[in-house]
């Protein structure tokens, strides 16, 4: 196979660029709290990739071959896999665990995952869980997309490698040159993180905790700096806060500038936001009556506050946690259950299926009904008014199948752990949706630290392949794909 060695290589520069800059906040953070390891641990990784990454892009010169598809899947999965790799280093030498641990944590957050291995995370250094954090904030929007928006003037292909790392069926673009597309990206993004950390502030967080929990937030990753996660914060206020910003970052970011240019009118138009919201509120409607029902809550406010918090961070797959799901009752957990099945919007920072692929195999289940049922009639499929493109329709089949197989295929692998049927499945569910809890050994009040080893490289490996549509990463395994005769 020909691969554009030289794309590939400029792109590691500047990944390597990027991470040397997204550690400085972190080392700040280090030498305001004194924490002397934590900054030595820092600055041995940092200067390294600041050397080497201007090295690299210094070499290797923009090439006047563009990069093709089979590139950008390339250079998608070595960037997230290096990121990963490099930015667990700080953990590991730092002393607060092991590497193997320290990889699956930083897997978790730039994966925007939220699983955790950490069992005591109020004992770690401030430093540290800053950087755990803000890779929630540097992997919601994408490590390749944020480098658009950073260094646009890199020689790469920026629209089709960006478009492999994206969530969602498509990357549409809001700017004529994606450069400009990726700004335009970040500057809500930065919108969003400087409300909800104001907004924090104000209900009584200090500037530490309100921007981590707004990283979490914004990132829909869902790492906190306390042991029982956003339940160590009884303010209704910032319970209610954090559920605003996880419902608007589930939501299609190319939708904010169709509502800045054409207004709410149009922008409600989308079906997928549609079925969104309405998912929302009727699943913790749902909730609310099952739980009012069997007893568990005495105060309705407490109920509707807790239902609306757990079903917001399981849609959008941000995962923070006010109470313990998994002593609901059974048909509060299933309604969970689906929900981590369903995902956020296309194009947002939540992981998962995606509302829109759900919504799309619906109706072609819809149109094979139609089609038993009277076979000479023509049937489209149809989205926003417009007919879905058989291939495009055909993708999505695809996608729905290939991740049903990839949690079953991951969930028999992992099961050699002999843990029990839900655990092993929500494990791999939620590391593959970018979810962050499970059900019974890895429930909201649990971590991952029972697995093995080699169970935690392997959920790491799944948390990347999820956050980049799995066919992106599993891709590399194709005998097609390193065989350019085949392709």
């Amino acid at each position: 196979m020909t691969v554009n060695f030289n794309s590939v290589v400029r792109m590691m520069g500047m990944l390597l660029l990027v991470l040397g800059i997204g550690f400085l906040p972190a080392l700040a953070c280090a030498f305001f709290y004194q924490e002397t390891a934590a900054a030595e641990s820092f600055l041995l990784v940092l200067i390294p990739c600041l050397l080497l990454g201007l090295i690299l892009i210094k070499t290797f010169r923009p090439s006047l071959i563009r990069p093709k598809s089979r590139d950008g899947f390339l250079i998608v999965s070595l960037c997230w896999l290096v990121a990963s790799l490099i930015g667990a280093m700080p953990l590991w030498l730092s002393g607060s665990t092991t590497y193997i641990d320290a990889f699956f944590e930083i897997c978790s957050g730039f994966s925007t995952t939220g699983s955790s291995i950490l069992t005591d995370i109020e004992a770690l250094p401030k430093s540290i869980l800053f950087w755990r954090s803000f890779t929630h904030w540097l992997g919601g929007m994408g490590i390749i997309v944020f480098a658009m928006a950073l260094l646009p003037s890199i020689g790469v292909g920026g629209q089709l490698i960006a478009s492999a790392e994206t969530p969602g069926p498509t990357l549409d673009k809001i700017s004529p040159r994606f450069s400009d597309t990726a700004k335009n990206l970040y500057l809500i993004y930065l919108v969003f993180t400087a409300v909800e950390t104001l907004l924090l502030l104000l209900g009584g967080m200090t500037f530490y905790d309100a921007l981590i929990h707004t990283f979490g937030t914004v990132g829909t990753g869902g790492f906190s700096t306390y042991n029982n996660s956003v339940a160590a914060f009884t303010s209704p206020y910032i319970q209610w806060v954090i559920i605003l910003f996880m419902v608007l970052c589930g939501i299609n970011f190319n939708l904010y500038f169709i509502m800045a240019r054409h207004g709410l009118k149009k922008a409600f138009q989308d079906s997928e936001l549609r079925i969104y919201l309405l998912l929302i509120g009727g699943v913790t409607a749902l909730i609310v009556l099952n739980l009012l029902r069997s007893g568990i809550y005495q105060n309705t406010g407490d109920c509707i506050r807790d239902s609306a918090f757990q079903v917001a961070s399981i849609i959008t797959t941000t995962g923070y946690a006010t109470t313990d799901y998994d002593i609901w009752p059974t048909f509060s957990r299933m309604l969970i259950f689906l929900l981590m099945l369903t995902g956020a919007c296309s194009s947002s920072t939540g992981g998962g299926v995606k509302i829109i692929r759900i919504l799309v195999s619906l109706k072609l289940i819809r149109r094979g009904v139609s089609m038993k049922l009277h076979p000479s009639r023509v049937v489209t499929v149809t989205l926003n008014k417009r007919e879905i493109p058989a291939d495009v329709a055909t993708g999505i089949a695809n996608f729905v199948f290939f991740y049903i197989f990839v949690v079953f295929a991951g969930a028999m692998v992992i099961s050699l752990n002999g843990f029990d049927l839900m655990t092993t499945i929500s494990s791999v569910l939620t590391c593959v949706g970018n979810i962050g809890p499970g059900f019974n050994l890895i429930g909201p009040s649990m971590n991952f630290s029972i697995f093995s080893d080699f169970s935690k490289v392997i959920l790491s490996l799944l948390m990347i392949a999820g956050r980049l549509e799995l066919f992106t990463f599993f891709m590399l395994l194709s005998p097609h794909y390193w065989n350019s005769n085949k392709a």
